[in-house]
């Protein structure tokens, strides 16, 4: 399949949304968000431009090292913080308003950060987890974020005066000064608490991924809109679709995976991108 990159410069945005408007009419549509989708809440982008290069907290390094995993939770804390006070932004408002028109199905999202729940869509599904919630590794019992930022709070003061965070798209932040920092237990069993997202090396829940392919299944077009497909989950979603050749749509500013795999690539901001189409596909909203 040859993907049609389309110009998105001064004068064609519009002639670029009404062809992928077009292609999408009449269509049921499933949609798959990445990263991208929240850089205008205030959440940086994982390979974006500026984007520092970091390497993520994986799981075997969370449970073998107990200093990584104090700097993990008192960074994972700071950047709960940062994540609870971001706002849905209008790209994820206008994937609720699609929803709500009947026009997606759901959004399957790579993000951890909740804001498509908080956006008013009502079908998401959280590949990768979501940061309000901690799990034990020993016993699975699951608890608020909120129950157990109050536990870590109390446990370490130092937490409430971190000065500047920088914080990554998994609700990471860099911090150095671990040193006599208390890590929560489960308080039913005292195991080891992490928080509800999927690291590296870890696979996506089997119930997750299912709940997403029974989206794509359903579908008679996917939306990809912010994510680079770096990560093997979306290119599995990618070319469940492309084996059923429904037209895939990828909303991304810069080089994803799924290039050359696409009906048509938009070289552009998903935020302004899905409003021109929710625009187009469901009316200008009242």
């Amino acid at each position: 399949m040859t993907t049609e990159t389309l110009p998105v410069a001064v004068g064609a945005a519009a002639a670029a949304l009404d062809t992928v408007a077009e292609v999408l009419r009449g269509r049921h549509i499933a949609v798959l968000t990445g990263a991208g989708l929240s850089t205008d809440s205030g959440i940086p982008d994982y390979r974006g431009k500026g984007a520092p290069v970091r390497t993520p907290m994986n799981f075997q390094t969370f449970v073998g090292d107990e200093r990584a995993r104090k700097r993990y939770w008192a960074g994972s804390h700071l950047g709960w913080h940062r994540f609870r006070s971001a706002e849905p932004n209008l790209g994820h408002r206008s994937l609720a308003r699609l929803e709500q028109s009947g026009l997606i199905s759901g959004v399957i999202t790579q993000n951890v950060d909740g804001l498509h729940t908080r956006a008013g869509s009502r079908h998401v599904v959280d590949l990768h987890g979501s940061l309000d919630l901690v799990v034990c590794l020993d016993c699975g019992q699951a608890f608020g974020r909120d129950s157990v930022a109050a536990r870590l709070e109390a446990a370490n003061p130092t937490l409430m005066t971190p000065g500047d965070v920088r914080t990554a798209p998994d609700g990471d932040a860099e911090v150095s000064d671990i040193d006599g920092f208390t890590i929560p237990d489960c308080t039913v069993c005292g195991g080891m608490l992490k928080p509800n997202v999927v690291f590296f090396g870890e696979l996506v829940p089997t119930v997750k991924f299912t709940e997403a392919t029974a989206l794509v299944t359903g579908a008679e077009a996917l939306v990809i809109a912010g994510s680079s497909l770096f990560v093997n989950s979306g290119i599995r979603l990618l070319e469940q679709a492309r084996r059923r050749k429904l037209p895939i749509v990828v909303i991304n500013r810069g080089e994803t995976k799924g290039d050359g795999r696409a009906l048509l690539k938009l070289e552009a901001g998903t935020s302004e991108s899905l409003a021109g189409l929710a625009d187009r596909l469901a009316g200008a909203p009242a």
